[in-house]
């Protein structure tokens, strides 16, 4: 079982940064897929950044060249750092972590959630 905790969500200002961190249980940390997704009310989650085992990166188009995902190992911690947000960036962030061979940008590539994090982003 890995338990996964976000941190790190808040309101900012159009323009402005966050930095959302995941923190993860087990002893295999290093080896799991970890990714990060959002959820506006009444719409789908969405996929927003992953970052393989061996370090690769990759991001949806709405987001690359803002955000950018990285991880810490030795901590068993996954960060999105979040810059020139946009009122549209709102929503619950959520870190997932896959244990499986593929991951891709589908939630249901994903085996564990955290319980998310409110981003808000005023105009």
């Amino acid at each position: 079982q890995v338990q996964l905790v976000e941190s790190g969500g808040g309101l900012v200002q159009a323009g402005g940064s966050l930095r959302l961190s995941c923190a993860a249980s087990g002893r295999t940390f290093s080896t799991y897929v970890m990714g990060w997704f959002r959820q506006v009310p009444g719409k789908e989650r969405e996929y927003v950044a992953r970052i393989t085992s061996s370090g690769n990166t990759y991001y949806a188009d709405s987001v690359k060249g803002r955000f950018t995902i990285s991880r810490d190992n030795a901590k068993n911690t996954v960060h999105l750092q979040m810059n020139g947000l946009k009122p549209e960036d709102t929503a619950v962030y959520y870190c997932a972590a896959s244990l499986r061979i593929y991951t891709g940008i589908k939630g249901s590539d994903y085996d564990y959630w955290g319980q998310g994090t409110q981003v808000t982003v005023s105009s």
